[in-house]
């Protein structure tokens, strides 16, 4: 938006020849307008030139939306039947995991938003309230970061009032409970992202040192603890006991997934008593007040941080000079252009640049760190408990899948866009004495590698973990590299057959037709890739359960779960990951060889 679009937009609430402010409201209800009309001409775009994408889009949460129902109708039907104390405790601590993940995810896009994007940057020349302006943003924070939670939460909690049959004034307060909650842990994100830029300054990188100790000491006391546990037998009156006192955590007064939880709780509720009905949904709406008035109270502390200091924290995060001593190079990057012959340098050194951008970029490693933190903190659990060799295996191959979509989220996310992030600098690549090719492989290798050594280190912990055999460990390795090899190929060679030269948001590029087509190709090749390795598994655990201890399946059952059935399954797989890599891969260095920026 440009100065004189906003001047044009709040000329009526000022003076001629005036500099004082429009009044708070009046300039809210301006940035209130400027927000439906982004996204009022955001969705005409997409209806008028990428309706393919909308559809893809609006299908396949659709089908996410309608698998998430119908498992959790199942789940909750089961604990219904042995141990209806369970729901509460796991409400609590779904709650609660998701509000710490929405505090960080809300602060890293707010200090995005804030500090770094243009659009801050116009709107602080502008005579314009800070607190207006963290608002603004604030808005587009939360939306960007519980969008997520809306898709994951609300077939849940609708699947839960239809298991317990609930009024109609259970699903009538369902958003409002979400939105309320949502509002108080992103508000947190923001209080703690101003707080850090403006009193920090150059103790940002030793806060963030503390902040790694606190989290390696925490996560070293629950593996001593979860290590010094001793495994039950799932299904048990010990499991179940075992359970409860390990949730119990969560079910804390003070935290707000406790009101969220509890208020839902109490609405769901369907007494055949008018008065016991009533009193149930007088204790929801007291906790949606409690949600709502602490959520209030924690937006105006917000909005007075910002007014206090969020100026102060912009200036001296763009005026930091930076230390006139000579930056030492990192031994891994000294390590990665010196390995390797003199032809290979200059693949190396993009290599170099990659991995320093990414570094430098805390949205990057950030979010890389945080999600795969919390899932090695869950493969790190599944210790807990002993399950036979059929659930074991099953749950294994579950959690296969669960790291390739992971995986195939930041590829899509990150790895996509950056050939079309190269355009700006396009021309000094081409004075370079650097093939096309070259800038083409490093990307995909930069992507294989850095998603190869996490994901096969995770799975690993989680196949220790369940305890299952080394053969099947070794099938998930395999599985992992492919995984890794065709995901990287396909965000790399669609990247460069379809890039977006103009563009320098990363955002947009993966939101436009060429990501949403990876991300729906990550999607149908991960499936490919755990289903086909998974059917032989299967098929021998099947036949032991119905062989009832008989002879050894013959003909073709017995070649398909045996360990001819193994091998030929691996070697589809990998036929499968040569194609995904190899071919986008092909096709993109064609189109990237004829491009004219």
């Amino acid at each position: 938006m440009s100065g004189t679009a906003w001047w044009s937009m709040t000329d009526r609430g000022t003076h001629c020849g005036s500099c004082r402010l429009i009044p708070a409201e009046a300039e809210s209800r301006v940035l209130a307008r400027l927000r439906s009309t982004i996204a009022r001409e955001t969705l005409k775009s997409m209806l008028s030139v990428a309706r393919l994408r909308l559809a893809l889009v609006v299908l396949l949460s659709a089908v996410f939306w309608g698998a998430l129902y119908g498992l959790f109708v199942e789940g909750f039907l089961f604990l219904e039947s042995i141990h209806a104390e369970l729901i509460s405790l796991l409400f609590n601590a779904f709650f609660s995991s998701l509000m710490i993940m929405l505090l960080f995810s809300t602060a890293i896009l707010l200090y995005g938003n804030m500090y770094c994007s243009p659009e801050a940057r116009l709107l602080l020349t502008l005579p314009v309230r800070a607190e207006a302006i963290f608002s603004h943003k604030f808005h587009e924070a939360m939306w960007f970061s519980s969008w997520g939670f809306i898709l994951l939460g609300s077939p849940m909690l609708v699947a839960y009032g239809v298991v317990r049959g609930s009024p109609w004034t259970y699903y009538l307060l369902l958003l409002p409970f979400m939105v309320s909650f949502v509002v108080i842990p992103a508000t947190l994100g923001g209080i703690c992202c101003m707080s850090a830029v403006a009193w920090l300054g150059r103790l940002r990188v030793h806060a963030l040192a503390i902040l790694v100790a606190v989290v390696c000491v925490g996560a070293a006391w629950l593996g001593w603890s979860l290590i010094g546990s001793v495994a039950v037998v799932g299904g048990t009156s010990e499991w179940f006991e075992t359970v409860l006192s390990r949730l119990s955590i969560t079910e804390q007064k003070f935290l707000p997934s406790w009101w969220l939880s509890s208020g839902l709780i109490e609405a769901a509720r369907d007494s055949k008593r008018p008065e016991a009905r009533l009193a149930a949904l007088s204790e929801a709406v007291k906790f949606l007040a409690v949600l709502v008035s602490n959520g209030m109270l924690l937006h105006l502390l917000a909005r007075w941080l910002a007014r206090s200091c969020y100026r102060q924290g912009y200036s001296q995060l763009v005026g930091e000079v930076p230390a006139r001593r000579q930056r030492q190079i990192s031994w891994v990057d000294q390590a990665l252009s010196a390995a390797g012959t003199a032809r290979g340098r200059p693949l190396r050194l993009l290599l170099v640049k990659d991995l320093r951008l990414f570094r430098r970029d805390i949205s990057q490693w950030s979010q890389f760190v945080i999600f795969f933190g919390l899932l090695g903190l869950y493969f790190f659990n599944l210790r807990s408990f002993n399950y036979n060799m059929a659930y074991a295996s099953m749950i294994s191959f579950l959690n296969l899948a669960v790291a390739g979509l992971i995986l195939s989220t930041f590829t899509t996310r990150f790895v996509y866009p950056m050939i079309s992030l190269e355009g700006r600098r396009f021309w000094i690549l081409g004075l370079l004495p650097v093939h096309r090719d070259q800038i083409v492989w490093s990307k995909f290798l930069f992507s294989f590698f850095g998603g190869l050594l996490p994901c096969c280190a995770l799975l690993y912990l989680s196949d220790s973990m369940l305890g299952i055999s080394r053969s099947l460990i070794w099938v998930h390795e395999i599985c992992c590299v492919v995984l890794c090899m065709g995901l990287s190929g396909i965000a790399v060679g669609l990247g460069a057959r379809m890039p977006d030269l103009r563009e320098s948001s990363p955002a947009k590029i993966a939101a436009g037709f060429g990501g949403t087509l990876c991300l729906v190709l990550s999607s149908l090749f991960i499936m490919s890739v755990v289903v086909i390795a998974a059917i032989p598994t299967h098929l021998a655990m099947a036949s032991r359960a119905f062989g009832g201890g008989g002879p050894p399946p013959t003909g073709l059952l017995g070649w398909a779960s045996g360990p001819q059935g193994t091998a030929t399954s691996l070697l589809v797989v990998g036929f499968l990951g040569v194609i995904a890599a190899f071919l986008p891969l092909e096709l993109g260095l064609r189109a990237f060889r004829r491009l004219e920026p």
